[in-house]
């Protein structure tokens, strides 16, 4: 299986970042939005880098509305190479989706071969 984040991140290296689902509004207040508080999100900030976490917002009413945030996610990842990017099951909590919802909006990592972006193994399932 290609680059697979781990089911549960406890901790980051010093090149890791936390990817987490968030909302617009940036309240980081349940799931791996209060994690992410541990490792410098940004209550307030909903979208992009914050600490060692990145946000992408996922409170929405259908899926589609993710893809850009997915997609800016995507190019910042390949604009630091450097870093290895942990990406959680965004959007698959209270947002309401599914992993077979939202992994297509990453197919752009297998398909450009980003392979700084470690993806949840249900993810893969789906790609």
């Amino acid at each position: 299986m290609p680059n697979t984040s781990p089911k549960w991140i406890n901790s980051l290296n010093e090149n890791e970042i936390f990817v987490f689902g968030s909302n617009l509004a940036g309240f980081h207040g349940g799931g791996a939005a209060e994690l992410a508080m541990e490792w410098g999100a940004v209550w307030g900030q909903g979208v992009g880098l914050q600490g060692k976490t990145y946000a992408i917002p996922t409170m929405f009413p259908t899926k589609e509305e993710l893809k850009p945030y997915i997609d800016d996610f995507l190019v910042f990842a390949k604009q630091n190479p450097e870093l290895k990017f942990l990406v959680t099951e965004i959007g698959c909590g209270i947002a309401g989706f599914t992993p077979e919802d939202i992994a297509p909006f990453f197919k752009a990592v297998v398909e450009e071969g980003i392979e700084n972006v470690y993806l949840p193994e249900t993810f893969w399932n789906y790609k």
